[in-house]
């Protein structure tokens, strides 16, 4: 739709000019200097086709070097339009031509963003037509024509442009609408299979507990405990989770350890890959860890990933002490 757009502008600017040049040369009354007539047509012709063709390939804008050879024309084909002409003959159908001319021009100029070029190639008009017809002939023989070609140009350019931003602004927030609709389903799936896992999880134990009104074995209660930590590592670290370190976490418990997990975000922007490798890395320290509590942390850090850190009670001045510490690193070593 571009590329005919363009098209199609470009060969009108291309039959105008065609169609003034000929005016031109439809001369009634001989000149008096017809190499200057002829000098005139042939510097408009080379700098309506520079101005339309330069550069279009690649850009809408204009070069600078063609808008200043357009804005010489406009000073100076006037000026040898005029001089090849006696005075009572300026005035003529085929004289005038110029006025036209100019006027597209400085319209192709606006078009191709470059108005200040355009809007001076005007005012050169206007002050040549002036000295060389006068001002109110000017205007009869067709000055407003080629004002009104200008002014309207730059109207539509600006609208244009003015679209042209709306439609990117509204391709944009379509694009942040999507992105969130996408995000929000993302979010439901995970929220349903939370939703599943703990009914998975917890719903045996809950029924089993309806079902006895609260009187529970040693083995039951056990159980109870593990799908109560089950369902908190799912809300603070399902990132971290998968069924290696869900096992390991379950026998860790089952040990009689106390296992913490936290997520806060350690694991963002890493690869789909790489944050299996840390969970596999993650399931064997759980395995091999014998700590009283054991507490997984994936914090914000540049270098690390997940902290693992193991306690023993009765340490130093009855504090716990740190008997497992290891670090997973957010890029493999």
């Amino acid at each position: 739709m571009k590329r005919t757009v363009r098209s199609i502008t470009t060969a009108l600017a291309l039959g105008f000019a065609l169609y003034f040049a000929a005016r031109a040369i439809w001369w009634i009354v001989q000149p008096s200097a017809p190499l200057l007539m002829v000098s005139a047509i042939g510097l408009y012709l080379a700098a309506t086709l520079t101005v339309v063709l330069a550069g279009a390939a690649h850009s809408i804008r204009l070069p600078v070097g063609p808008a200043m050879l357009a804005l010489g024309t406009s000073v100076a084909v006037p000026s040898l339009v005029s001089l090849s002409l006696v005075a009572t003959a300026r005035e003529a159908g085929f004289a005038t031509w110029y006025i036209g001319a100019i006027g597209l021009l400085a319209v192709v100029c606006i078009v191709r963003r470059q108005p200040l070029c355009g809007w001076s190639m005007l005012v050169a008009l206007i002050v040549s037509a002036s000295i060389y017809l006068g001002l109110g002939n000017a205007f009869t023989l067709g000055l407003v024509g080629s004002i009104t070609w200008v002014v309207v140009a730059q109207l539509l350019v600006l609208f244009w442009d003015r679209a042209v931003r709306d439609t990117e602004r509204l391709a944009d927030i379509q694009q942040a609408v999507s992105a969130w609709n996408a995000t929000q389903e993302v979010r439901q799936r995970e929220r349903r299979v939370r939703a599943q896992l703990a009914l998975a999880v917890a719903g045996p134990v809950l029924t089993r507990t309806v079902a006895s009104r609260g009187d529970l074995t040693e083995q039951e209660r056990l159980d109870a405990r593990l799908a109560e930590g089950t369902l908190r590592d799912e809300l603070r670290g399902a990132v971290l989770l998968n069924d290696a370190v869900r096992s390991a976490i379950s026998d860790a418990r089952r040990r009689g350890t106390m296992v913490t997990v936290f997520d806060e975000g350690g694991m963002e922007g890493l690869d789909e890959a790489r944050i299996e490798q840390i969970r596999d890395e993650l399931a064997e320290v759980l395995e091999n860890a014998r700590s009283n509590r054991v507490i997984i942390r994936a914090g914000r850090d540049d270098t690390v990933a997940v902290t693992v850190v193991g306690r023993a009670a009765g340490g130093a001045h009855d504090d716990d002490a740190v008997d497992l510490w290891h670090e997973i690193r957010r890029v493999q070593d």
